[in-house]
Order: structure tokens, then sequence, then C-alpha cells
């Protein structure tokens, strides 16, 4: 419904700008007034443009809500497909959104929720989170480091893998808890995204 109306106020205020340039231009001494005039109405066209982007956006966001969860001004899409850390990665990429980061105890209990009624209490899955470049200095998907962690510390005193294991996946069997991985390995995955 309201992209209807900017789309309706796009074509209306062409026809108006249509109109003035029509005429101005039987005017030669208003020029400096069609200018002006000519230069308000791209400013209403971009903003409109832009409104209507956004509304786009927006929409897109909503959708991907509707097939997966909304949590804490993210919403969390699950693809049960096991696939390595990187190709699951750039599949979140190409949809918009970024492989699941919790920052917080009840985002990652959100999360681990989410992913056991949508993949399975059975599952691992990637989060966002690698130290690739550094041996044990974790990052999330910006290169910023980690401040949330969740490792698994009780039995196996996570991460644990050096330099073969540099991805990081939440387990559902270890109630959420994180454990480091072989970005090689093949597991499902959540794509989040922001929602503005």
């Amino acid at each position: 419904m309201e992209t209807k109306r900017l789309r309706m106020a796009f074509y209306l205020l062409l026809m108006v700008h249509s109109s003035l340039q029509q005429t101005f231009s039987e005017n030669r001494n208003n020029k400096t007034e069609l200018d002006s005039a000519v230069e308000e109405l791209q400013k209403q066209i971009n903003n409109i443009v832009q409104e209507l982007n956004l509304l786009k956006e927006q929409q897109a966001l909503q959708t991907v809500c509707l097939r997966g969860t909304k949590v804490l001004g993210k919403c969390f899409l699950a693809d049960p497909v096991k696939k390595t850390f990187h190709s699951a990665g750039d599949d979140c990429i190409a949809k918009g959104g970024s492989l699941s980061t919790p920052l917080t105890w009840e985002e990652n209990d959100q999360l681990y929720n989410y992913v056991r009624q949508s993949i399975g209490s059975e599952e691992h899955i990637w989060l966002g989170i690698n130290d690739m470049i550094t041996d044990g200095q974790w990052v999330d998907n910006s290169g910023l480091n980690v401040r949330f962690k969740n490792w698994e510390t009780e039995i196996t005193l996570q991460p644990d893998g050096g330099h073969s294991q540099n991805c990081a996946v939440l387990s559902t069997t270890a109630k959420g808890k994180w454990f480091d991985e072989s970005c090689r390995a093949e597991k499902a995955s959540v794509c989040e995204f922001n929602i503005v």
C-alpha cells in the first residue's frame, strides 16, 4: 500500500515537472524560476526514490522474518543444508545478511532454541566467528574482536583445536555452547539480518 502511494506521488511530481517546464519555456524571462523549481522537484524525486528503496528493504526483511524468527533487533533464518564455513558465509552474504553471531547470553539462548526447533536437536551450526588470522584471537564477521563468548569449558576446554580448527560452531547437544572446528567441515547454518 505504501509503495503504491509513493509511486503515485512520484508520477504526480513527474507530471508537475513536465508541466512546469512547458510553462516556463514559454517565458524565457523566468529562467531562474524554472531552474529553482526543477532543482526543488529533483530533490523531491530523489527523496521519494530513497523512501521507496527503504520500503523495499523493509519488506524483504519482513519476508525473512516471516520465514525465520525475529530476535532482539535481528532476524534469523536457518539453512539446514550442510556446507563449509566459507560456503555458508557466502550464502548468507548473497541473501543480504551474515552468519549468526550472538552478542549476548540472551541472543545465544534464542539462537540455540531457534536451531533446535528449525534444524534439529542434534546439530551444530556455523557461527560468524573465526581465528584464521591470529590463532586464539577470535573475531566476528567484520573483523572485530569477539566480546561475548560461550565456549564449552567444563569438559573439553574450548577452543582447543590450535591451527587446525579456526571456525566456531554452536552446538545444540551442548545446550548452545561453542566449539572450535575445522572450517572445511560441513555444518548447517543460520543467517542473521539486522533490522533497521
